[in-house]
């Protein structure tokens, strides 16, 4: 397959739905790594540290210390620019196709989930580049030492500290919402549209959702409540 006709694949409908379900699943994939890498804390702080500094050796010797890390990074961005991307694509072209507005639109029609996904997808983007200032490059952290990633943790969801945790629940649980319809909505164009299938494809979005929401919120919930000190 030639260049230009991957190009005009992806550029069909079709196209940006396979790059939106790709990406989709990479960063899926990456959220559940990430949480069962977060709940490590519980472990207390040696354990924490030893995994973090684990990360950054990861590939050694082949790689020189933090290359897997930046290679990581490299991945997700693109693996989120190409999910943005391909989401308004579809968006605009959606509308397109319908270029008279609806005289009313039945409110109950649709999931809160999706009509909340753009602002869902905002309060995530902010959060994401939040969540790097403050825990990767330790910039907005009170401690910001990359050689004590307990620390830093248990600095940054300290009680006084309320508001970061109010925001950190805010992204996470609008997450929660963004991937219990992105799930359902990717299920049921892999053709799960029978009453059977469709139970099936709420049951799986709802479970993934609930589960990386409560992984999320355990840790900064149990220093902002004294469990972790």
């Amino acid at each position: 397959m030639d260049l230009a006709t991957r190009r005009h694949m992806v550029g069909t409908t079709v196209g940006k739905k396979v790059v939106m379900a790709v990406t989709g699943v990479m960063l899926i994939l990456f959220l559940f790594l990430h949480m069962l890498g977060n709940l490590k804390v519980f472990a207390g702080g040696l354990s924490f540290d030893h995994y973090a500094h684990w990360l950054r050796t990861i590939g050694a010797p082949v790689l020189p210390e933090t290359v897997y890390l930046w290679i990581q990074r490299v991945v997700l961005l693109a693996a989120v620019l190409g999910h943005i991307w391909s989401a308004t694509a579809l968006a605009l072209r959606a509308r397109a196709a319908r270029p008279v507005k609806y005289a009313h639109r039945n409110r109950v029609q649709g999931s809160y989930a999706a009509r909340t996904m753009r602002w869902g997808g905002v309060i995530i983007v902010l959060f994401v580049v939040y969540h790097i200032l403050d825990l990767t490059t330790g910039h907005l952290n009170p401690v910001g030492d990359g050689s004590t990633p307990y620390a830093n943790v248990v600095a940054d969801f300290a009680p006084e500290r309320w508001y970061v945790t109010a925001f950190y629940v805010l992204a996470v649980l609008a997450l929660g919402f963004h991937l219990r319809h992105g799930i359902f909505s990717a299920m049921r164009s892999l053709g799960q549209r029978t009453p059977a299938g469709e139970r099936r494809a709420r049951f799986v979005a709802l479970g993934a959702a609930v589960v990386l929401c409560a992984g999320f919120l355990t840790v900064p919930l149990a220093v902002t409540t004294g469990l972790i000190t």
